[in-house]
């Protein structure tokens, strides 16, 4: 990929932000659920739920497909649900980016050239290995390591991989089959099959 490559283009940004303020909304209801009915499951087994919030990260970069596109998407989304009002506050103003930069990474080990199911579980999970951790250190400090951070840590992981990764990999192609990504490398790849 040149340099000219990676240039972000108008639409890029547009997308990106659009599916950020999307999936902020969906962040705000889920948190929701996620704190109402769903607090019936005691952590860390409600983290089984988690992976709805890495999803942007790995959906933003499979559809853009260039550096920062992870990091931006996850970084609106997380700043949407703060506009709207969650039970996680300002806290998200970080741990939304720190999200991002963990999906960011994998796609940079692989040089932002591959973007097949694999390396996007990967990318889904090591969002959700940095949000636990975050989630942890931040939020339950006084908790055992050994019987509430490793499961905490594995579980969110786990959930991050199946929703975020597999979840967004099933949800490009959708989008692709639509054609609504013809103008993104992952929409030409359909056009090449």
């Amino acid at each position: 990929m040149s340099n000219t490559d990676n240039r972000w283009r108008t639409v890029d940004i547009v997308v990106a932000a659009v599916l950020g303020v999307a999936f902020g909304v969906v962040f705000w209801a889920w948190g929701l659920l996620y704190n109402g009915p769903a607090d019936a499951i005691p952590l860390p087994a409600r983290t089984l739920l988690y992976g709805i919030w890495l999803l942007p990260a790995v959906l933003g970069a499979l559809v853009i497909r260039k550096p920062g596109a992870a990091l931006f998407t996850e970084t609106v989304a997380a700043l949407v649900s703060v506009a709207f009002g969650t039970a996680w506050g300002w806290t998200l103003v970080l741990q939304g980016p720190l999200e991002g930069l963990g999906a960011e990474l994998v796609f940079a080990l692989f040089a932002y050239r591959v973007y097949r199911l694999p390396v996007v579980a990967l990318a889904g999970g090591v969002a959700g290995l940095v949000a636990a951790l975050y989630d942890v250190i931040y939020w339950y400090p006084g908790n055992s390591w050994a019987s509430f951070g490793i499961p905490y840590l594995a579980i969110t992981a786990a959930s991050s991989v199946v929703i975020a990764g597999f979840g967004g990999w099933a949800l490009t192609r959708a989008l692709v089959n639509t054609g609504a990504l013809d103008r993104f490398p992952a929409g030409r790849e359909r056009a090449a099959v």
